[in-house]
């Protein structure tokens, strides 16, 4: 691996400022709670000795028996009182973590100038603050803010990842049912759910034939309404299931790059209703897990005024998109082994150009994975991960015959093989590093904001990350 070079090191120290302020910004509200609660137990004006407090008693061992402060404000005092108070209840729980991760590439760039060239990159840094209220029983308050910066497809800027209601309509023992409203996660396959937060992935990277990340804002959650149940039997196990109403995410570049599959349309797609669900069967023991999940995706795409596709004028149209997600796990006390296998609708109708409305293809994509827990710190997994556009074109020379001049040479773009190995550092529960190596052939995954010109990018290549994260 090469040295890093002069400017790749400035780049990393670039982002220490911003690490370094986030830090501070932590220390100092987690003090000023500290300090406030302390000073709850201390009266004013004259000395006191600190009554017993079971929240604070550590706290107040460190401190003289005797002290005088000054007097608080009343609101202040109320509003620690009232935060204590729900924090202890398990009412009101604030959350957050942090990962930053270094990726080296000998060809095509992954989140930023990875390639060995550059010197790697330090683009792939991942942020999030969530917080969640229950003020009744039955009812949950529950949002997150995201800060993910990723290459050209993410800059970093902090959005709303989720922000939702959640009612509990009835609730008896190991069978509850309800209903949730807001922008909330899409649930399909095993890992999407969770996907943001570095310590719930199998990996740096997951699966990309699954979880595509250059489409990473679309697939990870929409505004929607979904009904929930989850049944348990004492001896057959558990069953969850969601279903609902979703507006997808379509509005980022990254997404409209991967979607619009023909060259030169650079048109922006708009929301319309769609449908999401799926189930998830558990044995009690959890060894077994068993999924299907699906997505009936609408979107319409609005081109610029004269646009022309292989040279011919189109009008606004619609695209459909609905993959379906088959998924098993089996687990012991030290592996699991897990595979998800997709097929993925896509077709094309209402533009008034023939080879565009005729377009109607189904994608494949599967992968299986073997995870190993060496020690309660130590983790590691093998596996095998495979893309493809479109099944009835895997190696992509269809593809090419709609536009020879300027795509022959480019059929690896359609396709994707990563045999992928990694390992896992539970360094503390709140600290873990990671590393991973994958061999690839193709590109069908790649940004294509990140790569922008198919005649520099390579068919056969390899990846090394290695990733640090912390969450509180």
């Amino acid at each position: 691996m090469k040295m890093l070079t002069c400017s790749r090191l400035s780049s990393f120290l670039g982002i220490l400022p911003q690490k370094m302020l986030i830090q501070g910004i932590l220390l100092l509200v987690f003090g000023v709670i500290s300090l406030s609660i302390q000073g709850q137990n201390l009266h004013t004006k004259e000395a006191i000795v600190i009554q017993e407090n079971p929240a604070i008693n550590l706290a107040a061992t460190q401190l003289p028996s005797q002290v005088t402060v000054p007097k608080k404000s009343s609101w202040v005092n109320n509003a620690f009182d009232w935060y204590q108070k729900k924090s202890m209840q398990g009412d009101f729980q604030i959350h957050g973590f942090i990962g930053q991760s270094y990726i080296l590439s000998s060809h095509n760039n992954v989140f930023g100038h990875s390639t060995s060239g550059a010197g790697g990159s330090f683009g792939l840094t991942e942020a999030g603050l969530n917080a969640s209220f229950r003020p009744l029983p039955k009812l949950l308050i529950s949002a997150q803010v995201l800060s993910r910066r990723a290459g050209e497809g993410s800059s970093g800027m902090p959005r709303l990842d989720f922000a939702f209601l959640d009612y509990r309509l009835y609730s008896h023992e190991a069978n509850q049912f309800g209903i949730r409203a807001g922008r909330l996660k899409n649930p399909f396959g095993f890992y999407n759910d969770t996907r943001d937060v570095p310590f719930t992935r199998p990996s740096i990277l997951l699966p990309q034939s699954i979880y595509f990340d250059r489409t990473r804002n679309l697939a990870l959650s929409g505004d929607s309404v979904q009904l929930y149940a989850d049944v348990g039997h004492s001896r057959w196990g558990t069953f969850s299931t969601q279903v609902g109403l979703l507006f997808p995410i379509v509005s980022d570049r990254d997404t409209e790059r991967a979607v619009l599959v023909f060259p030169n349309m650079h048109g922006h797609l708009t929301r319309e209703v769609s449908y999401i669900g799926r189930g998830i069967y558990e044995t009690n023991d959890k060894r077994i897990r068993l999924g299907v999940s699906g997505i009936w995706l609408n979107s319409n795409y609005d081109p610029p005024v004269g646009e022309k596709i292989l040279g011919l004028p189109i009008t606004s149209g619609s695209l459909q998109f609905s993959p379906v997600y088959f998924s098993a796990q089996y687990n012991s006390e030290r592996w699991s082994l897990t595979g998800e296998y997709a097929i993925r609708h896509f077709a094309y109708s209402g533009f008034h150009h023939d080879t565009i409305d005729k377009t109607n293809f189904f994608g494949e994509s599967f992968y299986v994975q073997g995870e190993y827990r060496i020690t309660p710190k130590w983790e590691t997994f093998i596996r095998y991960d495979v893309m493809f556009t479109d099944r009835s074109d895997k190696n992509g020379k269809n593809w090419v015959l709609q536009d020879p001049d300027h795509l022959k040479g480019f059929e690896h773009s359609r396709y994707a093989k990563d045999f992928t190995v990694g390992l896992r550092w539970n360094v503390t529960p709140e600290f873990m590093v990671r590393a991973e190596y994958h061999h690839v052939n193709g590109t069908g995954w790649i940004s294509r904001l990140d790569n922008p010109l198919l005649n520099q990018t390579e068919k056969n290549w390899d990846l090394f990350a290695i990733q640090a994260s912390y969450r509180f």
